[in-house]
């Protein structure tokens, strides 16, 4: 383990999958592939809901934010997983692995709200349809999502430099694939306790009650949707909201898979739970922001009806 004369740490070793060499280089192209199908999937829907002004609506304003979240979230950490397939034991300066860490849990926790916001929109929508131009206008919509980015970034800052000021004396081998705060606090040689009341009370925070927002929020919107008289009015309600529930599953469902399920005691069992909960957190990170755009709106008649209106005024621009 490097160190300083101060005795002071100066990188991390990321294992990932250095243990399995034949897994590297298919994991590495699997990724890859993933990270360029989120760049450009999350991009053309930016791009889109920018250019036509149809889509100028509290919830593609939405999914203009949640889509920029998945870049950034992305990014912040598939350079890094991809630089370790390729490297035996990736090594990561620790100031380096700190910032990595905080834009990953920024983006994380900024996500966990924005969804709570966007069910809070579709509740509205559904539950006081004539209502809804005055109740999500945009001096509603925008600081909502304002709030959003700035509550993750604020609880990042505060478990980053909760992590910063924790001594790492005897172990600097990360079994990740990335700077993840829960495998850099199992390598801190003092007490964690502050450190867990304080995840404790940001999974409370983003975690459960978005997750009670949701919840509720979708308990109204289903009594809403039964009182509708027509089969096909009752249809075309859920359709709008069905997306949001898919992600809000797939999203919620594999945190707390990774976060709530019981640790084993056993060092061989521990390693091999390491190695799947970083596969886990590694389907997380991709395979979700992959996901999003795709589930939301690449199947949403309105935002095909965009792509094709804005290839077309390219085409024709291009032809002049």
């Amino acid at each position: 383990m490097e160190r300083t004369n101060d005795s002071i740490l100066t990188e991390f070793v990321l294992v990932g999958l250095s243990d399995h060499p034949k897994l590297q280089m298919v994991f590495f192209v699997l990724v890859l592939w993933m990270y360029l199908v989120i760049l450009l999937g999350n991009g053309i829907l930016i791009s889109v809901i920018t250019y036509d002004s149809h889509l100028h609506t509290p919830m593609y304003f939405f999914l203009c934010n949640l889509s920029f979240v998945d870049i950034c979230y992305t990014s912040s950490s598939v350079p890094l997983i991809l630089d370790s397939f390729l490297t035996v034991r990736k090594r990561v300066s620790f100031s380096g692995c700190m910032v990595q860490m905080f834009l990953s849990f920024a983006m994380g926790a900024t996500e966990c709200v924005l969804l709570g916001m966007m069910a809070l929109d579709r509740y509205v929508a559904i539950c006081y349809p004539l209502r809804y131009p005055v109740i999500m206008s945009r001096g509603a919509y925008v600081p909502m999502a304002i709030a959003s980015w700035v509550s993750g970034l604020v609880d990042s800052v505060v478990q980053t430099s909760l992590a910063t000021q924790l001594p790492f004396c005897a172990n600097n081998v990360i079994n990740h694939f990335v700077c993840e705060i829960l495998a850099i606090l199992k390598l801190a040689c003092a007490d964690i306790s502050i450190n867990v009341i304080s995840m404790a009370g940001s999974n409370l925070i983003f975690l459960v009650i978005p997750l009670l927002i949701i919840s509720i929020s979708y308990i109204f919107i289903v009594a809403t949707i039964l009182r509708i008289p027509s089969t096909q009015g009752k249809r075309k309600a859920f359709s709008t909201c069905s997306a949001h529930l898919t992600v809000v599953i797939v999203f919620y469902g594999t945190i707390f898979f990774m976060y709530a399920k019981p640790k084993s005691k056993s060092s061989v069992d521990t390693d091999n739970q390491d190695i799947t909960e970083a596969l886990i957190s590694l389907f997380y990170g991709v395979m979700i922001p992959m996901l999003n755009p795709l589930i939301y709106s690449l199947r949403n008649k309105d935002v095909k009806a965009a792509v094709k209106n804005m290839l077309g005024r390219k085409n024709f621009s291009d032809g002049i």
